[in-house]
């Protein structure tokens, strides 16, 4: 099981589902997503995968459904994918495309703090608009952690357009948050329906697998079935 976090966020969001699936008997990695631009960030995931063996399930958080999506075209030893309030991206979309195709998305250019670094720019959800945004069915103080400890998007990922998806070859799963204001529900239902994905909904914010980590756990169990 391999499970790829989002932008404005770590790794340590998996930590409920890395458990459950470890307790069932999975083994489990959590690497870092770079968040420096799709096709760098696949690059990357794909040369962890290449030293991993076996059967292989990977799950994607947010932006991480992009790179899953790029890493994973023409892998053999992945099996399945797995997408938790995730863009699943076609060839040609770009993070804009798929977030605001339809109404209701509150990460918009005035949510986002730019932050100059030697190569451009990164940015971050300012934290007046964090919680609500992000993590809005978590605890005011868990929320304001997950700010304070946010990993940036490098900005010119926005405009980068996506490669060949995996899911063309590859089955694959969805979890819905119908209370996600990053990505809209609807632009969820219409990226898994797209991709052929198998789809369970669940009542959650954009962080679905904190809010929701035994629903998430029981989806990751039945791809990898």
């Amino acid at each position: 099981m391999v499970l790829v976090h989002g932008a404005f966020a770590d790794a340590s969001g998996w930590y409920e589902v890395a458990t459950g699936l470890a307790h069932a008997g999975f083994p489990v990695i959590a690497p870092p997503n770079p968040l420096r631009g799709i096709a760098a960030d696949a690059a990357y995931l794909a040369s962890i995968l290449a030293t991993l063996s076996g059967p292989l399930v990977l799950v994607a958080h947010s932006y991480g459904g992009m790179v899953i999506s790029n890493a994973a075209t023409g892998n053999a030893n992945v099996k399945a994918l797995v997408y938790v309030a995730a863009f699943v991206p076609d060839e040609g979309d770009t993070l804009p495309d798929l977030q605001y195709r339809f109404p209701g998305s509150r990460v918009t250019p005035e949510a986002l703090d730019f932050r100059p670094h030697p190569a451009g720019a990164d940015a971050y959800i300012k934290k007046a608009f964090f919680r609500d945004t992000f993590a809005g069915d978590l605890p005011r103080a868990t929320a304001s952690l997950m700010w304070a400890g946010q990993r940036p998007l490098n900005a010119s990922t926005f405009e980068e357009p996506s490669g060949v998806p995996a899911w063309r070859t590859i089955p694959s799963w969805y979890l819905a948050a119908r209370d996600d204001h990053v990505i809209p529900v609807a632009a969820q239902r219409f990226m898994a329906q797209r991709a052929g994905s198998r789809v369970t909904e669940v009542a959650a914010s954009h962080v679905a697998m904190m809010s929701q980590p035994a629903a998430t756990v029981d989806l990751i169990k039945r791809a990898a079935r």
